[in-house]
Formats: C-alpha cells, structure tokens, sequence
C-alpha cells in the first residue's frame, strides 16, 4: 500500500490515478497511524512554499512525515514535494523547510526575458543514476515540469537527473529511502507511469 500524504493543499487525485493506472493499492492520509503503516509514501505539492509549510505544521503531517522519512521506507517527493525536503527557499524567505536535504531551492532566471515562467512544460532529462526510479526508462526522457523554483542541491552525489530551463536544474535526487523529482512522473505519460512503477517496485510491494 502507498500512501500519498493529504496535508490540506494540493490536488492530490492526479497521483491517485496514475498509482491506480499501474494497479498499485493506494490510501490518501492525514493520518500518521495509517501512514506509519504504508509501505511506501508520496508527498505531492503545489502552490507557494510558505503555504505548503504551514499546512503540514497545522495538520500534524510535518511531524509525520519526519517519522516516516526516518524510518527508512521508500519516499517520494514530488515538485513541490522535493522542495519541501530542503531547508529554505527563495520563494519564502525565513520559513523553513523539512531539512532532511541540504541545498538551495532558487528562483528560475529570466535575465532576458526570453523565458515564460513559470516553467510548464515538457524537458528532457539528462539521467545520472539510471537505477532506482529510473530504471529501464531510457536515455533523455521527456518528462512534464510545472514550476517557477528550482533545486540546486549542495551535495552533487544526490541528483540523479538534471535538466536545463534559463539555467542548470537539478531535476530529481535520491539519498537513502528518499527519492523526489522537481518535474511530475504522474502527468509524464508512459516515461512517468514507468518511474511510479519503479517507486512501487523499491516498496517491496508487487502493486
């Protein structure tokens, strides 16, 4: 079962159909008992940093979250998801994020202002772990992005995809139990059903 954490903000029902495409059990929780009993869990995200912080403080899922991070079960953050994993962000200065990750969530630049931002769309990915998530996906997947913000991780031996718009964009990490993407595996057609199918498969699950 996989539990795709429910903390107030989002639309979470695009990730609960993609789960149930591939034919993966599924719960949508705000609950850290029905969590804590899951096997592997997605922590999805739209809107601003700040909101997103405060929703998981309000509903008790930052707690939960941490708790499930820690207990070294598959993790899956996603856009928002991954930023929420960081410390801070440019988008909200002096709130602060999860934390279980070290780096800087930066603002897209537009220096010319060539560029549409935010950034929607669909980018190639330069792949550079192409285990875990990313098995059996193939070289420079197409993958759909919705973002203004952008990771720049300080430890290079987490990201295992980048991508480029206006700059260098650490697209997807992955450190222990924890995998996260910047971009959407659940609107990336059949790439992204493939990279959620390999999460289920890291649970230990067989849907």
């Amino acid at each position: 079962m996989i539990g795709i954490i429910d903390y107030g903000a989002g639309n979470l029902q695009s990730v609960v159909k993609a789960l149930k495409f591939i034919g993966c059990d599924c719960i949508v929780t705000n609950k850290k008992e029905e969590l804590m009993r899951c096997d592997g869990a997605v922590l999805p995200g739209v809107g601003s940093f700040a909101d997103a912080v405060n929703c998981m403080d309000n509903s008790g899922m930052t707690e939960a979250v941490m708790e499930y991070i820690n207990s070294e079960r598959p993790f899956l953050g996603i856009c928002l998801g991954l930023q929420l994993l960081f410390e801070e962000s440019e988008e909200s200065p002096g709130v602060k994020g999860l934390g279980v990750l070290k780096g800087k969530i930066l603002k897209i630049p537009n220096l010319n202002g060539t560029l549409k931002i935010p950034h929607i769309g669909w980018n190639s990915l330069d792949v550079r772990k192409k285990d875990g998530i990313f098995k059996n996906v193939g070289e420079n997947p197409y993958v759909y992005f919705v973002h203004s913000y952008y990771l720049k991780a300080d430890d290079e031996n987490i990201v295992s995809s980048r991508t480029h718009y206006g700059t260098d964009i650490d697209a997807s990490v992955c450190f222990k139990n924890i995998y996260a993407t910047q971009f959407h595996p659940e609107k990336s057609g059949k790439t992204g059903l493939k990279i959620l199918n390999n999460f289920v498969e890291i649970t230990g699950r067989n849907k």
